[in-house]
């Protein structure tokens, strides 16, 4: 298995809006050492979704026991199972004026050197392995399963973020909220993940962001980011939130030499 340690950070910056609707977090788990939780919600109109989704994920987390060796499929149920239950609470909870919605990205790294991730709307997940993207989150799915479930037009269900029933989301009373799955496994020092609102993802192409991850710790590849999504946004920026893992080689132990004096040979 491969050896590394785990560098982690959040970031948030309000943007040109009047509120900070996004939220993020790092968990780890309570019954289940070694397994670390990353969020990133972006709330719709207020923070109320958000902070619900951040609440249920530790809360399943927290009950969450694992065996001896990580189970990818339980995992995945796990994380859906955040999605229905706050998606659930978001519909049940009082709204006055908009109704309250959010969406989800939710990252869970196992002592195996495995990651599983779900999410729901248009918050990004990027895996790099170096400063190179091998992969990140999309709508790909979304618009299949529009197509085939509701039988829409493919044009019609690509332009689903404009129509206010079809958009994925947590708290749309009027549409379930369609849970992609993904995982990875064989992680290694070098790898790293990026969950990025709208607000920050919008202004950077995937090299950018590999980049900047790549040659910087959380903390500064955040600060980096922020400043230029504001720069970019030329005063019209949304909420600018990520939270950034960062698999990183442990430092090497320098050997303990003990000097002694050489007697004198005789």
């Amino acid at each position: 298995m491969s050896v590394y340690k785990i560098e982690a950070g959040t970031a948030q910056h309000i943007g040109s809006r009047s509120l900070q609707t996004d939220r993020a977090a790092l968990y780890t788990a309570a019954r289940s050492p070694g397994y670390v939780m990353a969020v990133v919600s972006d709330g719709l109109g207020s923070a109320a979704a958000a902070e619900q989704v951040l609440h249920t994920s530790k809360q399943l987390l927290d009950e969450y026991r694992a065996g001896e060796t990580a189970n990818l499929p339980r995992l995945k149920d796990l994380l859906r199972t955040v999605a229905q239950e706050a998606h659930d609470i978001i519909v049940m909870s009082p709204a006055s004026g908009a109704e309250p919605q959010a969406t989800m990205l939710v990252l869970i790294l196992t002592p195996q050197g495995q990651a599983v991730w779900a999410h729901v709307g248009d918050t990004r997940l990027y895996r790099f392995s170096g400063d190179q993207c091998s992969g990140r989150t999309n709508d790909h799915d979304y618009v299949q399963y529009l197509v085939e479930h509701d039988k829409l037009p493919l044009e019609a269900a690509k332009k689903h973020r404009s129509t206010r029933m079809l958009v994925n989301v947590l708290g749309n009373r009027q549409k379930t909220p369609f849970v992609t799955t993904g995982e990875q496994t064989g992680l290694k020092a070098g790898d790293s993940f990026l969950l990025a609102s709208d607000g920050l993802w919008q202004y950077f192409t995937d090299a950018e962001l590999g980049a900047v991850l790549s040659r910087a710790t959380p903390r500064q590849a955040s600060e980096k980011l922020i400043n230029k999504a504001i720069e970019r946004a030329k005063g019209k920026g949304d909420n600018c939130t990520m939270a950034i893992i960062k698999l990183v080689a442990p430092p090497t132990e320098a050997p303990a030499y003990t000097v002694q004096r050489m007697g004198k040979a005789v």
